[in-house]
């Protein structure tokens, strides 16, 4: 049924195509190139004409005259707009932290990708505003006060992302010596005691089985037993997946931490490509993951972190619960930190994290 489903749309969206190549060769005939412009406004004219697929075709007969100014990456400029919704000295100094994650600052480091500092922007803007309603010329102005009376009253994720932000902005800033004191160093991330919570037995035990998708299954798996974050499911590469050798690699920055796959999930993959290749043949979209959307478009874009949540059974989260679960359950057997960091490339202090929540009885009676 659902292979079906998406037979029906792929038809659907071809239509589409056709119905909006039609209208801009009858207006625009094909003597001449197309502005990508042109298309992109007529797009915005009816739900049922396509712009994207149409532009593709277009660029690949030699007969569309691009437009740089669409290829800008949505992310960067929904961060541009923000910051020039901003009073300028906020804005300069808000665009230092975006340009020191990019590795742009006094010091180098991994570069963060625009689309992973549009969340932690996107839950500072309301608090940013709000201080520049209150007449804050600089962020040198922010003190514990100021920082406190922003997260309280929020809870659960939208107080852990923006106290995520608020600590990344103020501790890079610190760093960049752009602000003089970290007002927002005392703030706790996540839940008061920090502990991590297990996922249910039975309702990890049930999660496979109401699986049905080879996409779900890999998902699953991959998150549930080898606790890979969200944010690497959907850049993993298919050369990166060894199914002779029973491996697969993963980039994190700049180190490669390889899952060497036990029968489980080696079958489970062995599906999902057997899956995407007999799905879409004609897909040279490099990645592991794809779509309906991603598998055939030429710009190889990442699926979707809703593609991801969708494809796991209701009552589990990719990150919260599944990677969470997985560690906690390996620190629990071994209680050995250094498997844990090999096991999932895992930071020293997030080892030591896991261990103590699984062996609490081990530091009850350390000094404080």
């Amino acid at each position: 049924m659902t292979a079906r489903v998406e037979q029906i749309r792929e038809e659907r969206s071809c239509s589409d195509c056709v119905r909006t190549l039609s209208i801009l060769l009858y207006w625009c005939g094909a003597q001449a190139a197309i502005s990508e412009r042109e298309i992109h406004d007529l797009a915005r004219t009816g739900p049922d004409l396509k712009a994207k697929t149409v532009c593709q075709f277009l660029r690949d007969q030699g007969i569309l005259l691009q437009d740089p100014n669409l290829h800008r990456a949505i992310d960067l400029t929904w961060i541009d707009t923000t910051l020039a919704a901003l009073p300028e000295n906020l804005a300069d100094e808000v665009g230092q932290w975006v340009k020191a994650l990019r590795s742009r600052g006094r010091h180098e480091g991994e570069a963060r990708g625009y689309d992973a500092i549009r969340p932690y922007l996107a839950s500072l803007q309301p608090v940013l505003t709000a201080w520049a309603e209150a007449a804050v010329l600089s962020l040198r102005e922010i003190t514990r006060h100021h920082v406190d009376a922003a997260v309280d009253g929020q809870s659960g994720r939208a107080r852990r992302q923006l106290a995520l932000g608020l600590r990344s902005l103020f501790r890079t800033l610190k760093r960049e010596r752009v602000v003089f004191r970290d007002p927002a160093q005392h703030l706790r991330v996540g839940s008061p005691t920090g502990i991590p919570k297990p996922v249910p037995s039975d309702l990890l035990a049930n999660a496979l089985r109401q699986t049905k998708t080879p996409l779900g299954r890999l998902i699953l798996v991959l998150a549930a037993v080898h606790a890979v974050p969200v944010h690497e499911l959907r850049t993993i590469l298919t050369c990166d997946l060894d199914l002779a050798r029973g491996t697969l690699v993963i980039c994190r920055g700049l180190r490669w931490h390889t899952l060497h796959l036990e029968e489980l999930t080696h079958q489970i993959a062995a599906d999902w490509l057997d899956y995407r290749h007999r799905r879409w043949p004609a897909s040279a979209n490099p990645r592991l993951i794809v779509s309906q959307r991603s598998a055939l478009d030429p710009d190889h874009p990442a699926v979707g972190k809703t593609l991801l949540r969708d494809n796991v059974p209701q009552g589990l989260t990719l990150v919260g619960r599944l990677r969470q679960d997985r560690i906690l359950t390996e620190a629990a057997e071994t209680a050995d930190p250094l498997r844990l960091m090999r096991l999932f490339g895992i930071t020293e202090k997030t080892a030591m994290h896991y261990v103590t929540t699984a062996h609490p009885e081990r530091t009850a009676k350390l000094p404080r």
